[in-house]
Order: structure tokens, then C-alpha cells, then sequence
């Protein structure tokens, strides 16, 4: 297990991290506790050090689970987990008043809420669960946040960016506001190269990459006839015509690499960890099975850069909402 710098903290996490979201047994439909619990052992067991979670995943569920299993081990493991926001809009609309979404009382309570599903005295990570630069200098968050640091009830503080809108953090992070962001980033969306990840190098602010595998667009595993559980987000992420566009494309890398199906996810995964602001990338790992595919590719050697340079040819811009 390669174990990287997690931005200025002074901690290192694990290359590939543990994304609990699958677990929470909503929106992402199917996962069995008892898999999942398993799944979270092995993941430890193999030196996974970071686990994400957040108190809107199952309502608690997720947390529950989380804390369960890293309550009965021994290993250091750094659990991160997110407020939600008091609207319940995700993702954070432009023009909203902080005092809508994070008032300091709501960050409070949802953060000792948190502490009672992890089970735990102090989370290592608490993040925004949405964000908007625009917030910086409004309300009272900020203060709430710095609060609950001197309190010892978290130690770092960070933000998970809007769905494929990373220019809403950069401020954020230059101004030196959080510890890390938490952003999509995958061959499909590169636009945090652009501006964000620049930002977060220079400032030294962890990055936590989430949907690295485009919601398993990028396993190779989704095409024209795919079909989802009930309820599960992916009907409408992977709707319309989008899933013969995802095959289409995923053909296209795989005949530019010259590789072969099983091998997208790998490749996918090394993708985001070959950029050097990254610090850990947190796929979905709802099985054992999962768990060690993934994790095999946390062994500290990223694509060779002809890969990734073939990969940056493959960015597509697209619309995720309608």
C-alpha cells in the first residue's frame, strides 16, 4: 500500500481510500451490511487507512457501519465524514445565503450527530457536504468550525465540491480556508487540472478524489442495455442515450490504449492517482471482491505518462442533469 502526504495535516492516508456511500443502503441500491461490514474489515486488513463517509448516507446508516468495524480494530484509521446541508439541496445552488445551508447551530448538531454514529470522541475530517466560494465571509460557519476544532471534536476541516463545478472551491483553497476538498475527478471529467488541483499543490491541501470511476462508467461494465434497481440514482445518471454515449466512449479508450475490458478499472483508478495533488482516490467498494480489485492498484505506480497523456485526449464534457 503506497500511503501519501495528506495535504499540510501532517498525517498520510492511503493511496486508494474507502467511499461508504454504497453502503448506506440508499441511492445506491443492493448493498448487504453484513458484505459491507465485511468488505470494510478487508479494506483495513489490506492497509486502507481512509475511509469517507457522510451522516446523509442511509440517514446514519453508513456512519453506524463505519464505526462499528474501526471501533473493533486496532489499526490507526482516519475517518472523514460530511454535514449535510440544512436545505437538503445537493448540489449548492449559486445565490443561496450560507445561513440557509450551514448555519453554525446546523454544523454543530450535525457534527455531534456524527461523533454518536461513528462512535467516535473526534472525527479527523469534517467536511461541507456542498459548497460555494460565495459563502466565504457570510454567516457564522467559520467560526462554528474553528469552534468544534479547539473543542477536539474534529481536527481537520474540508469541503466536498459541487458535481462537476471545481471553480466553486478555488478561493477556498487559496485562501487557505481547509485542509482539503473533496472533488470528482476522472478521465471523463478533467476539469479540476484546470485551476483547482493547481490551487490545492501550491497551498498544500489534501485532495480526496471521489467518482474516479464515473459511477462505473469507466469499469467498462455499463452499456446500452444496462438497467438499474428501483430508486437507484444510476437510472437517472446513466439515463436517456447516456449509457450507449458511456460504451462508445470507454471503446474508444480501450482501443487507444490497446487494452482489454478488465482492464479499464485499473486503469481508470491510476488515471486520477497519477496526478500529484491527489491524495487519495475513494471508489465505492461494497464487496470483498471489490475491495481487492481496487485496492490493487494502490502500489504506488501511477500510468506511464504516454497513458496518461492518450487519457487527457479522452476528457468529455457532457451534461450530467438533464
Amino acid at each position: 500500500m503506497e500511503y501519501r502526504p495528506f495535504g499540510r495535516t501532517g498525517i498520510e492516508v492511503s493511496a486508494i481510500g474507502y467511499g461508504a456511500w454504497g453502503i448506506g443502503q440508499t441511492q445506491w441500491i443492493g448493498a448487504d451490511d453484513d458484505e459491507s461490514l465485511r468488505a470494510l474489515q478487508h479494506a483495513i486488513e489490506l492497509g486502507v487507512n481512509f475511509i469517507d463517509t457522510a451522516r446523509a448516507y442511509g440517514d446514519g446508516h453508513s456512519e453506524r457501519l463505519v464505526g462499528q468495524v474501526t471501533g473493533a480494530t486496532s489499526e490507526r484509521v482516519y475517518v472523514a465524514t460530511k454535514v449535510p446541508p440544512m436545505n437538503l439541496v445537493w448540489p449548492a445552488p449559486a445565490g443561496v445565503h450560507v445561513d440557509e445551508v450551514y448555519p453554525g447551530e446546523h454544523i454543530r448538531r450535525s457534527t455531534e450527530e456524527s461523533l454518536a454514529n461513528l462512535g467516535l470522541e473526534t472525527i479527523d475530517l469534517q467536511q461541507l457536504h456542498v459548497w460555494q466560494d460565495d459563502w466565504i465571509g457570510q454567516g457564522d460557519w467559520l467560526d462554528t468550525v474553528k469552534e468544534l476544532r479547539d473543542e477536539g471534536k474534529i481536527r481537520f476541516f474540508g469541503v466536498s465540491v459541487n458535481d462537476h463545478e471545481p471553480e466553486t472551491a478555488v478561493r477556498a483553497v487559496r485562501e487557505d480556508l481547509v485542509d482539503s476538498v473533496q472533488v470528482i475527478y476522472n478521465v471523463f471529467d478533467q476539469s479540476p487540472a484546470d485551476e483547482l488541483l493547481p490551487a490545492c499543490a501550491e497551498h498544500s491541501v489534501g485532495v480526496i478524489v471521489r467518482v474516479a470511476l464515473d459511477e462505473g462508467g469507466l469499469t467498462g461494465r455499463i452499456h446500452a442495455g444496462s438497467e438499474f434497481p428501483d430508486g437507484d440514482f444510476r437510472s437517472h445518471y446513466f439515463g436517456g442515450d447516456r449509457a450507449r454515449e458511456v460504451e462508445e466512449h470507454v471503446r474508444a479508450i480501450m482501443e487507444d490504449l490497446e487494452i482489454e475490458l478488465d482492464d479499464m478499472a485499473a486503469v481508470a483508478l491510476r488515471f486520477a492517482l497519477s496526478e500529484p495533488a491527489v491524495s487519495t482516490v475513494i471508489p465505492g467498494m461494497r464487496s470483498v471482491r471489490n475491495v481487492d480489485r481496487n485496492v490493487g492498484v494502490a502500489d504506488g505506480h501511477g500510468l506511464p505518462a504516454d497513458q496518461v497523456a492518450a487519457l487527457r485526449a479522452h476528457r468529455w464534457e457532457r451534461n450530467f442533469y438533464e
